[in-house]
């Protein structure tokens, strides 16, 4: 360190020091005229530095030169000297430790995060990065898939790892989701769980960490579905009290509740019908009440269709739900059950006949619905009409007259950044 650049880092002539006076001298030079080498070398190096620098960051090495000089021009001895030297290393390394520590991140758990955040807090936050998104002005990494195979000590279950960070934002957001352990059942468990954790954007340290247990990522995919849904319908109602557009939701669990809320928040005036194996009846029930909804229950998927001028898909995509004669003209799929490569709930000739729109391109040609009509040949990326964000931006088309859409919903970091900072800006307020 001392024969070095003459412009060293200050901190690094300071840990130079530290390091020099605890190795052994040499005993065929007399030790003040080693010290008094080592000195004049330092203050040459540290002449160098900016005079700010030394103010605000030589503070320690200042003060053990001092007390070093002080002791040779007492004439102490090399044992005293170390010793005091000694010392002052433990004053640095408390010194640095206090300047590297962050404060600890909040912990909201999960009855905060529900019982302060809804869907329709999500919805501008997520359309916006959507937009961003489609401008390049997010950071979005592939998704994180791992896969836990049942034995005798674990799962099944799947998790996955998102994260993003929108251009100019104060905090980005790395989420964990944990899916389909079933045998949680078994013990009154739900068979999801996850966490957000928001990070400042400025300085890197977490500043929350968000029990959600999925709460928060079913709420920006009903955004997602929202602003899905607003781009690619219209209305032939010619008053603004009625809206002819009929939605329908096969599926009727948690995720098609948000849909719901969340199309409601874009379309106060629909009405609704629902298709499920299970909970279809609950589905209608709640919401009606909650909404102020007309809510019908549908015998079939095949029955839905026929109602429906768009239609959300969200069960757990082990097979396509619903068939290309089964549709009206001028149909709205906004479908986010497929988010790994072993689900697809969209026929691979529907998606052939549809203006396809995905949320991104790289995900859903991966693990979405593309990725099945990719495999079979029927598509290719050239075939993807636009990325959901470009439909917001105005640069794509949405809907243009009675052609089938299949909005491709698989999850994007974009959202998971929007939702973070929406939540924690309205947690950290509490």
């Amino acid at each position: 360190v001392l024969h070095g650049p003459r412009d060293l880092d200050p901190i690094v002539l300071r840990r130079g020091l530290l390091v020099f006076v605890h190795q052994p001298v040499t005993r065929s030079v007399p030790l003040d005229d080693q010290i008094s080498t080592m000195f004049s070398r330092i203050a040459s190096s540290v002449a160098a530095a900016s005079a700010t620098a030394r103010r605000q960051r030589l503070t320690t090495t200042t003060t053990a030169t001092t007390a070093t000089a002080r002791l040779l021009g007492c004439g102490m001895s090399a044992q005293s000297s170390h010793n005091n030297n000694h010392q002052q290393q433990h004053h640095y390394q408390r010194h640095t430790r206090s300047f590297a520590t962050f404060p600890a991140p909040q912990l909201f758990d999960y009855d905060t995060v529900t019982s302060h955040l809804s869907v329709t807090d999500a919805i501008d936050a997520v359309e916006d990065a959507f937009g961003a998104l489609a401008l390049g002005n997010v950071d979005v990494p592939m998704p994180m898939h791992i896969g836990i195979q049942q034995t005798d000590t674990a799962g099944p279950g799947d998790c996955h790892i998102k994260g993003g960070y929108v251009l100019g934002a104060p905090t980005f957001t790395v989420k964990l989701a944990c899916v389909s352990f079933y045998q949680n059942l078994q013990q009154g468990l739900p068979a999801g769980s996850g966490l957000f954790c928001v990070v400042d954007a400025v300085t890197g340290a977490p500043l929350a960490v968000m029990q959600e247990n999925r709460f928060m990522t079913d709420l920006r995919t009903g955004a997602a579905g929202a602003v899905a849904l607003k781009y690619t319908t219209t209305t032939t109602s010619t008053t603004s009290s009625e809206d002819d557009l009929t939605v329908g939701f096969i599926g009727a669990g948690a995720i098609a509740r948000n849909m719901a809320r969340a199309a409601h928040a874009v379309r106060p005036r629909m009405k609704a019908v629902v298709f499920g194996l299970a909970g279809a009846d609950e589905f209608a029930a709640e919401l009606s009440q909650e909404l102020d909804l007309d809510i019908t229950v549908a015998d079939s998927a095949q029955a839905l269709c026929a109602q429906s001028q768009a239609i959300f898909t969200q069960t757990p995509g082990s097979e396509t739900v619903l068939e290309l004669d089964w549709l009206q003209p001028g149909t709205t799929i906004i479908a986010s059950g497929s988010d790994q490569p072993t689900k697809q709930e969209i026929p691979n000739d529907v998606l052939q006949a549809s203006k396809y729109i995905a949320d991104l391109t790289q995900q859903t040609s991966k693990v979405g619905e593309l990725r099945g009509a990719l495999q079979a040949g029927v598509m290719t990326e050239q075939d993807v009409h636009a990325e959901l964000g470009e439909v917001v931006n105005g640069t794509k088309s949405g809907r243009e007259g009675d052609e089938l859409i299949v909005v491709d919903l698989t999850g994007t970091g974009a959202q998971d950044a929007a939702i973070g900072q929406v939540a924690w800006d309205k947690l950290s307020a509490l």
